[in-house]
């Protein structure tokens, strides 16, 4: 008995099972998740001694070098992540004293969000651990690393343009 298939072997069964069903997507997807998947097992040794996530220090990184406060909103569309995972994630954050949140005063229903001098050692101690162990996990793109950027900023055109019509 078989305990795992292929990409191209599970789409094929889907393909015999339902071919009602357009499964074209995951010819890309599946390669995604997988490349995601093999990213966070690259960057746990990283964080196996940390008190942040790297859903925290993606935060962080966002904030450590703004010229401006930002409200939660935007940072959640930048993130790429639900206003309520924003919310969960700067309330820890905050509770920590590695971020701030003050009172907005052009729109009194959002906070405006800063790094704190914690944050900012937080942040400047981690990262450069974590760019480390992923110029590491790349370091086999070779000569190919250039079209592998291109292609995944196409993929994001495509999402953005087929997120914004949903």
């Amino acid at each position: 008995m078989q305990n795992s298939l292929g990409p191209e072997q599970l789409r094929q069964r889907w393909v015999e099972a339902r071919p009602d069903l357009n499964t074209s997507s995951m010819y890309v997807v599946s390669p995604l998740k997988r490349a995601q998947a093999l990213l966070a097992i690259a960057l746990e040794p990283v964080y196996e001694t940390s008190e942040l996530t790297p859903s925290e220090m993606d935060v962080l990184v966002h904030l450590r070098y703004l010229e401006e406060p930002i409200i939660a909103r935007r940072l959640a569309q930048w993130l790429g992540v639900s206003r309520a995972a924003i919310s969960k994630m700067l309330s820890k954050l905050e509770s920590r004293g590695l971020i701030e949140r003050r009172a907005n005063p052009a729109d009194q229903r959002s906070a405006l969000v800063t790094i704190s001098q914690d944050g900012v050692a937080a942040t400047d101690q981690l990262f450069p651990r974590h760019l480390n162990r992923e110029a590491q996990a790349l370091s086999g793109l070779g000569p190919n690393r250039e079209q592998v950027i291109n292609a995944l900023e196409l993929l994001v055109q495509a999402l953005e343009q087929g997120v914004s019509h949903v």
